[in-house]
C-alpha cells in the first residue's frame, strides 16, 4: 500500500480505517511465512517487558538536541519555550504505517497550532531521508534525526530487531540500515506524547504493535482536557504561555 490506495476514502477517513486497509492489503500479498515471522516478532516484543520501562505520564521528558531537515540543531527545551509539544516517534519513510500516521497528523496540524501546541516528529533515519519525507508528504512540522535511536532509548522505546525479521525486511527491500546510517537494526516503538512547557509528560500513547496508532483527534482531545496550570487562553482559543 505504497500508493494512494489507502487514501481513496478521502481525508475524512479515520486513521484506523486506513491502517486496517493497509494491513489487509499486506495480508493478501505477503508470503505466509513472512507474515508469521512479523507477527511473532510483535508478540515477542509485547511480552518482552519493554513496556515496563517506557516513559509514562508524570515523568520528566528527557531533553534532547537533534538535527532537523535543514541540518540545524533543534532542542526540546527550545520548542517547549513556545508551548506544549506533541512528540511523535516513528520508524522512517520506508514504512507505510508511519507515513499514514504523519499524513493524518498533517491534516490537523493547523488545529494543534491554533491551540498553541507544536508538532514534532523524531526518526532514526538520516537527515537526508527525513528531508525527503517532509518534502514528499508536504509536512509543515519539524522532523528530527535520532542517530542510533539514542533519544528513543532514553524514552525507553528502542528495541533491536530479531535476525529472522531482519531477513524478512531485506527480502522486502526495506533497507533500514541504509536509511538509519548504521547496521544496528534498531527501531523505536511508535509513540505519541504531549509534553508541557515544564517538560512533564501529560499524555503518552506507546504501542509495540506498529499497526496501531492513536487517532489525531484523540490526541487533540487529550490536549484540550489537560488542566494547564498557569496558561492564559485568549478568545481565539490559542494557549499563550507565561515565562516559567
Amino acid at each position: 500500500c505504497r500508493d494512494d490506495s489507502c487514501n481513496r476514502g478521502g481525508v475524512n477517513m479515520r486513521l484506523k480505517d486506513k491502517l486496517d486497509r493497509l494491513k489487509e492489503g499486506f495480508k493478501s500479498k505477503a508470503p505466509q511465512d513472512a507474515q508469521e515471522i512479523m507477527h511473532r516478532a510483535t508478540k515477542n516484543l509485547k511480552n518482552s517487558g519493554i513496556m515496563d520501562h517506557v516513559v509514562k505520564v508524570g515523568d520528566k521528558a528527557p531533553d534532547f538536541t537533534l538535527k532537523n531537515t535543514e541540518g540545524q540543531d533543534l532542542g526540546l527545551h527550545t520548542l517547549l519555550s513556545d508551548g506544549p509539544v506533541v512528540l511523535i516517534f516513528y520508524r522512517g519513510k520506508w514504512w507505510p504505517y508511519c507515513n499514514l500516521e504523519l499524513e493524518a497528523l498533517e491534516e490537523v496540524a493547523v488545529q494543534f497550532k491554533e491551540k498553541g501546541a507544536i508538532l514534532v516528529a523524531v526518526s532514526p533515519q538520516l537527515v537526508t531521508y527525513n528531508k525527503a519525507m517532509k518534502e514528499e508528504k508536504n509536512l509543515s512540522f519539524e522532523i528530527l534525526s535520532d542517530p542510533g535511536n539514542q533519544i528513543a532509548e532514553k524514552y525507553g522505546i528502542k528495541y533491536e530487531m530479531p535476525e529472522d525479521l531482519i531477513k524478512v525486511y531485506k527480502q522486502f527491500g526495506l533497507k533500514v540500515d541504509e536509511h538509519n546510517g548504521d547496521d544496528s537494526w534498531t527501531l523505536p516503538m511508535p509513540a505519541r506524547l504531549i509534553i508541557d512547557p515544564k517538560g512533564i509528560i501529560r499524555y503518552a500513547e506507546i504501542n509495540p504493535d506498529y499497526t496501531e496508532r492513536p487517532e489525531p483527534e484523540d490526541t487533540m482531545a487529550a490536549l484540550k482536557e489537560i488542566n494547564w496550570v498557569g496558561f492564559v487562553q485568549h478568545k481565539s482559543g490559542k494557549i499563550h504561555w507565561p515565562e516559567w
